[in-house]
């Protein structure tokens, strides 16, 4: 029992909703044990912050976001705000609770695999400091300076999860989707599939004030625009072949500008749901399920979307006890743990980087 400790993993997605946070007993291996989960919502303030901050970003140069020293002020205000709002919402969740080690992914701000650049902000440490807790950040760096992309990093915590039926898939829904494919003898494959909720819910955002289209009722009452989804999906980037990574703002949704309020979210939806079934053609063999993670599993109009386009079989992880709203939380945990003890975090397979490489920065409190 000696490599077995108790984890906390903190996850900030590109939905910019808040802080999914899981605890796990775990020795970054086979033994996983969920203990609890939350989820903590970003405040107004800090989510529109984030929100323009993406935007901004994405029309910086990489060099301008390399050097802290050279950072503009709204970036540095914006980490500030991760931070803080980390640190309340850990204080929150533990209670008089301890944990042995903290696994913290940070906010993404830009994404730029072919440029070699990730950047996720948020301090580890004074996370570490002011929570009297190691804690281990900064995981995708080592895997890019490695000629890998940096993402998706949860796949080897799909795999350690998931059970001997195979071929099987593993599709989180979150701002942008990504798809784990799981073969026999431990092969494995992983990949952004495209964007997932984040231009859904921008558009619902814009047009209802509404953060998200809830059930996807919205959806749900328009119809598709097959115009405007076959402009969407005549992006590039479908026809890559895997390993491969998105940023956020990678996609947009121009094609869908004049179309109604119900209209425009069916075809975001559709765009989605298009957008995994090519990612599906990329596998070396089609599963026979597909295991559904991340807040996009909740959109009925999406998942109704992905069984029809696919004929495949797509199971919610609840089902399995997975805890779905927090499996991003629980991978950074385990990857954490598996970072400390020198384990891998990613595969040439899942990332695309040169060899099976660990990383993570730990900050000692």
């Amino acid at each position: 029992m000696s490599n077995i400790r108790t984890v906390l993993g903190l996850m900030s997605g590109t939905s910019l909703d808040g802080i999914d946070m899981a605890v796990l007993e775990t020795d970054g291996e086979a033994h996983i044990r969920l203990l609890r989960d939350g989820f903590v919502p970003y405040q107004d303030e800090t989510r529109s912050l984030l929100r323009a901050l993406l935007d901004a970003a994405a029309d910086w140069p990489t060099a301008k976001m390399q050097n802290r020293a050279d950072w503009p002020t709204e970036l540095i205000a914006a980490e500030k705000a991760v931070t803080q709002a980390h640190l309340a919402a850990v204080r929150e969740f533990l209670g008089e609770g301890e944990v042995a080690l903290i696994g913290f992914h940070g906010q993404t701000v830009s994404h730029r695999p072919d440029e070699g650049f990730t950047l996720q902000i948020g301090s580890g440490q004074e996370l570490a400091t002011a929570l009297h807790c190691d804690v281990v950040g900064q995981f995708r760096l080592a895997d890019m300076a490695a000629g890998g992309q940096g993402a998706p990093l949860a796949p080897l915590y799909h795999a350690a999860l998931a059970g001997q039926e195979r071929p099987l898939g593993v599709l989180n829904l979150g701002g942008v989707g990504n798809l784990t494919w799981l073969g026999a003898d431990d092969a494995i494959l992983a990949f952004d599939t495209g964007p997932a909720n984040a231009l859904l819910d921008d558009w619902v955002k814009q047009k209802t004030g509404a953060p998200y289209d809830k059930d996807g009722a919205l959806a749900r009452r328009g119809t598709v625009d097959e115009t405007a989804l076959a402009t969407l999906m005549a992006h590039p980037y479908f026809d890559t072949k895997p390993p491969k990574s998105l940023d956020r703002l990678s996609f947009d949704a121009a094609p869908v500008a004049g179309l109604s309020d119900a209209d425009g979210a069916a075809t975001l939806t559709a765009f989605t749901a298009e957008a995994v079934m090519r990612g599906l053609a990329h596998c070396p063999a089609q599963p026979s399920q597909v295991i559904m993670c991340g807040g996009g599993r909740h959109n009925k109009a999406l998942s109704e979307m992905l069984r029809a386009r696919t004929q495949i079989e797509f199971i919610d992880c609840d089902a399995l006890g997975w805890h779905g709203d927090s499996l991003e939380a629980q991978a950074f945990a385990w990857l954490a743990m598996r970072s400390i003890a020198g384990l891998p975090l990613s595969r040439p397979e899942t990332t695309g980087a040169k060899e099976p490489v660990s990383g993570g920065v730990l900050f000692k409190a």
